[in-house]
């Protein structure tokens, strides 16, 4: 079994990558790990200053790998509605930093009252450091959808239930986290990344 420590401090993501990594079709077993179970720096927060996910999620993977000094994985992630110009995009976490997803939601809501187009994409921007070897390996992915009038579900975190995919009548905050966690932004860059680092043997099985 191959063990890579994930670069954040939500344990959602560990559990999502991890019930992602269940879905994919690939040889020998990988589990991502928290990786402040493994360092104890409850103070510990990176600057995510770049300007695209590919970028941030790069910049995590970096820091955290300074501490742990072993493979990371990573990711940066947001919600862009493309009639508020793409907006929150990368600041999607920092949006109204001190406020609960809850009023968040609730605060985008009301900036589409009137808005007819609600096209919106979730991107994710993953990336695999390995400290010892130098390697880094990075990709984006992204799903497309609309925006819905009002907040829906309770699946999922973040954005997820405002969120309605292409091709589907309920958001991310409805959806089963088994038919989530096979079509989401996440998933999708999860599954390209892992899939080239076992290709290239750059990640491999631990007997």
């Amino acid at each position: 079994m191959s063990e890579v420590y994930l670069a954040t401090s939500n344990r959602n993501k560990v559990r999502e990558i991890n019930e992602i990594l269940q879905n994919i079709d690939i040889n020998g077993s990988i589990t991502v790990k928290y990786i402040f179970d493994e360092i104890k720096e409850d103070n510990f927060e990176v600057e995510e200053y770049g300007e695209t996910y590919v970028e941030n999620s790069v910049i995590k993977a970096w820091a955290y790998s300074k501490l742990i000094k072993k493979p990371v994985f990573s990711d940066d992630s947001g919600l862009s509605i493309i009639s508020l110009g793409g907006f929150p995009g990368v600041n999607s976490a920092r949006f109204m930093e001190n406020h609960s997803y809850e009023q968040k939601m609730k605060e985008l809501l009301s900036m589409l009252e009137n808005e007819k187009d609600r096209t919106a994409y979730f991107a994710c921007a993953a990336t695999y450091f390995d400290p010892q070897k130098n390697i880094l390996v990075t990709c984006q992915e992204e799903v497309y959808g609309k925006i819905a009038f009002e907040i829906r579900g309770k699946n999922g975190f973040g954005y997820d239930p405002i969120f309605i995919p292409d091709g589907y009548d309920c958001t991310f905050g409805e959806l089963t986290k088994d038919v989530k966690n096979s079509i989401s932004h996440r998933a999708k860059a999860i599954k390209k990344l892992l899939l080239f680092l076992k290709s290239a043997k750059i990640l491999e099985n631990k007997e």
